[in-house]
């Protein structure tokens, strides 16, 4: 009985807060390797000063619902969300996707309270006659902003451009992006009015046809909100075809040198009403690259 009203009263502070700024932040950031130990497969642990700058850009952008990839086990997702505690950011509720790959997972922590949770943990998909997993599945939650406003979450980290021995990387991820666009396609079909936003490292541009394939066609197609730097670029492209020049990268790739977006948040229709395009950016932080070769995205959302 005590652990339900204490409960109850997390879930009335946390709307009371919501409520009284009238806007709330949902966000995503891939952590680069967060881990507590190492693994098979990835040999170092997180570094404490690249911890350190993981915490001041999450205060910095002091989302309400933060998506996270790359992290480690369970016990690294409680350390970070215990390390923030102290910090004065505290979330009370946290998710942790176990799935088909051993290192890396997707992970949820939130001021505001769960309602249901819907963890993909054993999806699956046929590729060249071999039947393959999507190794990171997906977080899924619904999230109560307050008694009249909730949301569905679902977090992703699709296939990565490294070379996949069972076969070609961009066929795998693009073989991922459809079976979420399944469970998107999935929640709409069963309410067409669901307010959804799908959000992570789809580790490719939006030109590619697996980010195609996630935001979809048609009246349920995905809006990609698109978030970029707040440094006072605010003029349309001089070509109409194209978006603005804005700085908009999300990923530093060393083998290239390169940047490119691949972090998205998208809404599905009935989602976009309640956007706030001037909340939406990408934080410019010193020394970002410390924490992570990601930057992390967030967007504004109004709960009327």
């Amino acid at each position: 009985m005590k652990w339900v009203i204490s409960a109850l009263l997390g879930v009335m502070v946390s709307v009371t807060a919501v409520t009284a700024a009238e806007t709330f932040r949902v966000a995503a950031y891939n952590l680069e390797n967060y881990l507590d130990q190492p693994t098979a497969t990835r040999h170092f642990t997180k570094a404490d000063d690249a911890k350190a700058k993981i915490r001041e850009t999450i205060k910095a952008i002091n989302p309400d619902v933060l998506a996270l990839e790359e992290m480690g086990t369970t016990n690294a997702l409680l350390e970070l969300r215990d390390s923030l505690k102290a910090d004065g950011c505290d979330f009370p509720y946290w998710e942790h996707i176990q799935s088909f790959d051993d290192s890396i997972h997707v992970a949820v922590l939130s001021k505001l309270p769960f309602t249901a949770r819907r963890p993909h943990t054993n999806e699956n998909f046929l590729l060249d006659g071999k039947r393959l997993e999507v190794k990171r599945g997906f977080s899924e939650v619904d999230i109560a902003v307050n008694k009249d406003f909730n949301f569905t979450l679902i977090g992703a980290h699709l296939k990565s451009k490294l070379t996949a021995p069972e076969t070609d990387e961009a066929a795998q991820r693009l073989a991922e992006a459809k079976v979420l666009r399944r469970i998107v396609d999935d929640r709409l079909a069963a309410d067409p009015q669901a307010r959804i936003i799908v959000l992570g490292d789809f580790n490719d541009t939006h030109n590619a046809a697996s980010t195609k394939a996630v935001i979809g066609q048609g009246k349920n197609r995905l809006v990609d909100t698109r978030p970029a730097e707040r440094n006072g670029d605010t003029l349309p492209n001089p070509n109409p075809r194209y978006e603005p020049r804005n700085a908009n990268w999300t990923h530093y790739y060393g083998v290239e040198d390169s940047y490119a977006r691949i972090d998205y948040i998208l809404l599905s229709p009935a989602m976009k009403k309640y956007w706030v395009p001037e909340e939406t950016y990408i934080p410019v932080i010193p020394n970002w690259g410390i924490g992570s070769d990601h930057r992390p995205v967030v967007a504004g959302f109004r709960a009327e």
